[in-house]
């Protein structure tokens, strides 16, 4: 197997990246690990929508929304992975200056990294949603496992990009100066928060359909 360090989740197969995730090194981990659950998610889209029959433009453009999100999830998931590696080699600075600007700029760049990622999968939100209820209704079951690898990527997302926020107390900031210096990253926890109450929602509704055995 290649070194973990050569390991992408665009040219490696399941085997080698899982192998790779599975080492104490960091990178890929779980902000890679949000990647593949998001272009897993937009698998199970694509593979319904393709089995779907329906008039109009809505799910064409949907398919192809679906296709190219799994694309971009790839290689948002090696992106992520780059910056795990700046982040933790700015923890294995020695105390000084240094290692706390080094600090900051990893843990933004970190929490980029993750924020657009989860601003991804919330526009794969309604795409699925659409799909529970227009999709080929011998595929609902595809469907709500799509929406758990989502939940998956946006629960991921979110807890990044706040603990990434918060590893800047790490170089001498506090969590007001956080949030005062950088809102619109503070604020994307909160819309990812709201991001998972919508798909519970949208699973609620067809769990009768995708899991008719539960409770009987």
């Amino acid at each position: 197997m290649e070194s973990s360090q050569e390991i992408t989740t665009q040219g490696s197969t399941v085997e080698d990246w899982t192998k790779a995730l599975a080492e104490s090194s960091g990178s890929p981990g779980g902000g890679a690990g949000t990647g593949v659950m998001l272009a897993v998610a937009a698998s199970l889209a694509s593979m319904v929508a393709g089995y779907t029959e329906a008039s109009g433009q809505e799910l064409a453009e949907l398919h192809v929304r679906a296709r190219s999100l799994r694309e971009t999830a790839l290689k948002l998931a090696d992106e992520d992975a780059t910056a795990s590696k700046a982040f933790g080699a700015a923890f294995r600075l020695e105390p000084g200056p240094d290692r706390e600007q080094a600090i900051h700029r990893a843990s933004v760049d970190a929490a980029k990294a993750s924020a657009v990622l989860g601003d991804h999968a919330i526009d794969a939100i309604e795409d699925l949603g659409w799909l529970a209820a227009h999709g080929n209704p011998a595929l609902i079951a595809d469907v709500v496992v799509g929406f758990g690898a989502l939940r998956a990527a946006i629960a991921g997302a979110r807890t990044n990009v706040s603990f990434d926020l918060g590893s800047l107390r790490s170089a001498g900031a506090t969590l007001d100066e956080i949030k005062e210096k950088h809102p619109g990253l503070w604020a994307t926890v909160g819309r990812l928060s709201d991001a998972l109450d919508r798909i519970d929602e949208l699973v609620a509704a067809v769990d009768d359909k995708a899991a008719p055995t539960d409770g009987h």
